[in-house]
């Protein structure tokens, strides 16, 4: 595996994914030292643009929203996983938070991973419904009074 080197600034980087992008082109065989450098090379740029270019995980929103454009879903589909076309609506506008109920559904139903689903997030003006944090309260109390 020859020239092969870490990747400690941007340049590196850039040589490295052009060393990569040869093989996209001419891919190396199974086994050979291509391949194996190939393999080296990528998860050295995998390490390096995990850590100086993280991607932030969606908020359970963001999430919902961005798989229902990706496959062509409708608010109604939603509605159909939720029970009701109402929650859908307040989910997709910021007006309710996800219960443990709804996270389950989701992610039995469209894979959202469940680390996702869970994560906190900000609803809409407070002045639009219920404050959120009276609205955490409830389901905390709610969920607790399930156990």
């Amino acid at each position: 595996m020859d020239n092969i080197r870490p990747i400690r600034n941007d340049e590196d980087l850039e040589w490295a994914v052009a060393e990569v992008a040869r093989y996209f082109e001419h891919e190396p065989a199974p086994g050979s030292a291509d391949a194996a450098r190939f393999d080296v090379l990528s998860t050295l740029i995998e390490a390096y643009e995990d850590k100086h270019y993280p991607i932030e995980t969606p908020d359970p929103v963001t999430a919902i929203v961005s798989h229902m454009e990706m496959r062509g879903l409708k608010q109604r589909d939603l509605a159909e996983v939720l029970g009701s076309a109402s929650r859908a609506s307040e989910i997709v506008n910021r007006k309710r938070m996800l219960n443990v109920d709804m996270i389950q559904r989701l992610h039995a139903h469209w894979k959202i991973p469940a680390e996702t689903l869970v994560q906190p997030y900000h609803l809409a003006a407070a002045d639009a419904g219920r404050p959120a944090r009276k609205q955490a309260k409830r389901q905390v109390a709610s969920v607790s009074h399930r156990s």
